[in-house]
């Protein structure tokens, strides 16, 4: 398979673990070099120096905390000064606060917008600054269907998953006439170890709902990020990819 981001550089945020790794794993395979953020810095440099040992392109790991405009900056900033160049921005980190609305805490909605809404706008804003300049340049939002349909306990959650969708619009229209491409996945059941911890029942009934009978792998969503990406879909912005089995069609 032909590299679909060779010189290209990547930024990946909640790339330590999970479905953030698998982009960050993939899109290096591709050819890209790539800058791991994550909240957990030494996470992260585990994770950079497991993609450096795979291949030859060059990996960089950042601590960052994406709910904080000059911690976005920097990571941007740090990119850039390493590799020269930002073409493809992937905002990918996230938190979980689970609760009934009768019971879920001010705190624990706010946290979750944050880091999910505000994250995603701040890392959009600094990015698209520079890919402005340079005429080019691909950012995917991570979505999720329980924007698309709302999962009860995930009040917050969902509101910000289904907020990401706007966002990735408006800054779509925004800047396609600068060459700057914005679409978004909406993963659905994904084997990650968030799904490992929900009751084994409760995995069973919502695999049990998706037509291909199966819940999906990291990997799986990494592929539709990388298309995104990369030129193959060079003549799409705004778009919103469903990666969930066919569970909401």
């Amino acid at each position: 398979m032909a590299a679909l981001l060779t010189g290209r550089t990547a930024l990946v945020t909640g790339a330590a673990q999970g479905i953030g790794l698998e982009i960050a794993r993939l899109l290096h395979e591709h050819g890209a070099r790539v800058a791991l953020a994550d909240l957990d810095a030494e996470r992260a440099g585990k994770a950079a120096a497991e993609l450096a040992a795979a291949g030859p392109e060059p990996v960089l790991p950042l601590g960052c905390d994406v709910t904080d405009e000059t911690s976005v900056d920097r990571m941007v900033g740090a990119t850039v000064e390493r590799f020269g160049s930002l073409d493809v921005l992937v905002n990918n980190a996230g938190i979980t606060r689970d609760a009934s609305l009768r019971k879920m805490t001010v705190e624990d909605f706010e946290a979750v917008i944050d880091v999910h809404l505000k994250g995603t706008w701040l890392g959009i804003r600094a990015a698209s600054a520079v890919m402005r300049e340079a005429g080019r340049g691909s950012i995917v939002n991570i979505s999720s269907l329980s924007g698309k349909s709302g999962n009860p306990g995930q009040t917050n959650y969902s509101a910000a998953k289904a907020g990401i969708v706007g966002l990735t619009k408006a800054s779509a229209k925004e800047l396609a006439h600068r060459g700057v491409r914005v679409n978004a996945v909406q993963p659905g059941l994904i084997r990650t170890a968030m799904t490992a911890a929900m009751p084994p029942e409760v995995f069973a009934e919502r695999e049990a709902a998706i037509p291909m009978k199966r819940a999906g792998e990291p990997h799986e969503v990494a592929g539709a990020v990388l298309f995104l990406a990369s030129d193959l879909s060079g003549y799409m912005t705004g778009a919103v990819l469903e990666v969930g089995g066919g569970r909401l069609m």
